[in-house]
């Protein structure tokens, strides 16, 4: 009321701040007349209200006219608003001209607009306005800085950007599947609307919603893309502080997360929960989620799997899964499958195939492979693998190869090895291995083993031990067998043990040796079953002199089937006095063709006044060798011959 008494009173002032106030309440006929008359008097802040309100009711261009007197004059606002206008019509150079006397006057959706129109034309000077604008607490800008700093951070170093991988499949084939992947986050924009203002006396801003192009607070630009800033040639800084690239990006993303942007949210929860802070990450993840954003929803239901609420994760997974998260979907279908609902879980996985999510027909491919419904699953499969899915080409080569269709195979591996796949790496090596064709197999198992396959870095190690290349060898059997390759850590073992220089008799009040690096691989080995090993860990227990360790190794290696271990344990028992039970066990030993063992057993026999069996051992022994026992096992044979023939 003050200011309309004042207005009437002839006070320009007045007039211009009851327009503006008028035309916030879109009351357009009673501030057009206020507005008009500040406006004849002089007043930039009316003039550029003016253009608002006429572009409202559809005259564009007598708008475009009051905002340039208004830029003209000085108004930041209008001079923003005005290059908004140029750029709708295509005119960036007049756009460009406008928004950056807007920018160099302070204004922060002037120098945000700006630094949108540099980005879309791939400008280095756009990272400059974009931090600008971001500094001055406009929240997109913030955002869209941040991810310029992320996937900078992410070209320049290792890490993963946006929200962590998902799990949820169980790989049917040794280097068949994967798992259900949760994309990068986008950067689909939601900025505020920009509303009329009241700024300081003489510099009344208002600012317009134009029917296209880009809101001020909005991230898209003309085009319709929707990603955040490119990076351009922009020098990458560090922040005055010496933030590292990352933890710059974290800032922004927390500026902007703080005012209410849920994909900043997201992303800054995908941070935290790469650097171990889960329970903060746990909390963006819920604010942007409740926001509506539906890969949050997922990144958490993730989050509360892996913490064993498996209960919550599923609803927040439906949550998301519901709003077209594809990953989400393809959780919820694994989640299904391990719970045996089959048919749900083909449902969830037919959901995310629709939501355009490849996981969803590799999964398909996967649940009907476990059924033996071999005919889907090569569909499924094919249908992700010729999508781009490296995992699904790998998987559908596995399935023609048990099929019996090698040929048919071999593209389909080549094809996913060469996008990355280092299953299919290893696989394309044990094809070309069974072929014969030894140096293309090694080569595929060196890029295998290279990108940290167990198996491979086993095979690339046994090729270098044939070569006589024993440090190359060592380096990958090392890596193999720290991978948990139980033959690795076997082969590494004997590596290790032949350099060993041979361990004399101990000397009288001598401690105990300690054991070797050979013997401690060795046990990994034998603790996981491979009976070469515990036969191994038996012996030089034995040569330590601690009999009862060496017993329970060579029982153990025995039990399983080894020939060795039982022969070992027989020699073990008779020093022991135990010659009957080790009789049983060279019985075992002989019986599964080992000739020493058979020419013990003949000894024995032979000893106990048994010449007939004794002389069947001999002839076994004969039969078995090697070399050496059959040339015993023939002297002593025809001893025993002659004995029974005297």
């Amino acid at each position: 009321m003050r200011h309309r008494i004042a207005a009437e009173a002839g006070d320009v002032d007045a007039m211009s701040v009851l327009g503006s106030l008028l035309l916030r309440r879109g009351d357009l006929d009673g501030a057009e007349s206020l507005l008009r008359a500040a406006t004849a008097a002089g007043d930039r802040a009316a003039a550029n209200n003016l253009g608002v309100l006429l572009h409202q009711r559809g005259y564009v261009d007598e708008a475009a006219g009051w905002w340039r007197i208004a830029a003209v004059a000085g108004s930041a606002a209008a001079a923003h608003a005005l290059g908004r206008h140029h750029r709708e019509r295509g005119d960036e150079p007049a756009a460009e001209y406008w928004l950056r006397q807007s920018a160099e006057q302070g204004h922060t959706l002037g120098a945000y607009a700006l630094a949108d129109l540099l980005e879309h034309r791939g400008d280095v000077g756009a990272e400059r306005w974009m931090r600008t604008a971001a500094e001055r607490g406009h929240r997109e800008a913030a955002y869209r800085l941040a991810r310029v700093l992320d996937k900078r951070a992410e070209r320049e170093g290792p890490g993963e950007s946006g929200v962590r991988t998902g799990t949820g499949l169980r790989p049917a084939l040794s280097g068949q599947p994967g798992q259900p992947v949760r994309p990068g986050a986008g950067a689909r924009t939601d900025g505020a609307k920009p509303g009329l203002v009241r700024p300081d006396m003489g510099a009344r801003i208002g600012t317009m919603r134009p029917a296209g192009g880009a809101r001020s607070g909005d991230a898209r630009s003309d085009n319709g893309r929707k990603e955040g800033v490119r990076a351009g040639g922009a020098e990458a800084r560090r922040g005055d502080r010496g933030l590292s690239l990352t933890d710059e990006a974290e800032q922004w993303y927390r500026q902007a997360a703080a005012r209410g942007h849920r994909r900043a949210a997201l992303h800054l929860g995908a941070i935290l929960e790469r650097r171990g802070d889960l329970k903060e990450a746990g909390r963006w993840y819920l604010t942007s989620a409740k926001d509506g954003e539906a890969r949050a929803a997922c990144a958490l239901a993730f989050l509360l799997r892996d913490a064993g609420d498996e209960e919550n994760a599923a609803v927040w997974w439906l949550r998301a899964a519901q709003d077209g998260d594809g990953n989400a979907a393809n959780a919820l279908g694994a989640l299904h499958a391990e719970r045996g609902e089959t048919q749900t879980a083909e449902r969830w996985y037919r959901a995310a195939m629709d939501a355009g999510d490849n996981n969803g027909a590799y999964n398909l491919g996967l649940l009907c492979a476990e059924q033996k419904r071999t005919a889907q699953a090569d569909q499924w499969y094919r249908r992700a693998a010729y999508a781009g899915h490296r995992e699904a080409a790998n998987a559908l080569a596995v399935l023609l190869l048990q099929g019996g269709d090698a040929a048919g195979a071999e593209p389909w591996f080549s094809k996913a090895a060469e996008a990355g796949s280092v299953d299919a790496a290893f696989n394309l090596g044990i094809l070309y291995a069974s072929r014969g064709d030894d140096t293309a197999a090694l080569k595929w198992y060196e890029r295998a083993a290279a990108a940290g396959h167990t198996e491979a870095a086993l095979q690339v190690g046994t090729a270098r031990l044939r070569d006589g290349d024993e440090r190359d060898a060592e380096r990958h059997l090392r890596c193999a067998a720290g991978g948990g390759s139980v033959e690795a850590a076997y082969r590494l073992g004997t590596v290790l043990d032949a350099r060993r220089p041979p361990a004399g008799p101990p000397a009288l009040g001598e401690p105990a040796a300690q054991k070797t690096e050979c013997e401690e691989w060795y046990e990994r080995a034998a603790e996981q079953g491979h009976r070469r090993a515990q036969v191994r860990v038996g012996m030089l227990a034995a040569g330590r002199g601690d009999v009862v360790e060496a017993a329970r190794w060579y029982r153990l290696a025995a039990e399983a089937g080894s020939r060795n271990g039982a022969f070992n344990l027989g020699l073990l028992l008779a020093r022991e006095g135990s010659e009957p039970e080790a009789a049983l066990w060279w019985t075992r030993a002989a019986d599964a063709g080992h000739g020493r063992a058979a020419l013990r057993l003949a000894l024995l026999y032979a000893r106990r006044g048994q010449l007939t069996e004794g002389q069947r051992w001999a002839s076994r022994a004969v039969e078995l060798g090697p070399a050496e026992v059959a040339e015993r096992a023939a002297r002593l044979g025809e001893a025993l011959r002659q004995e029974l023939t005297a």
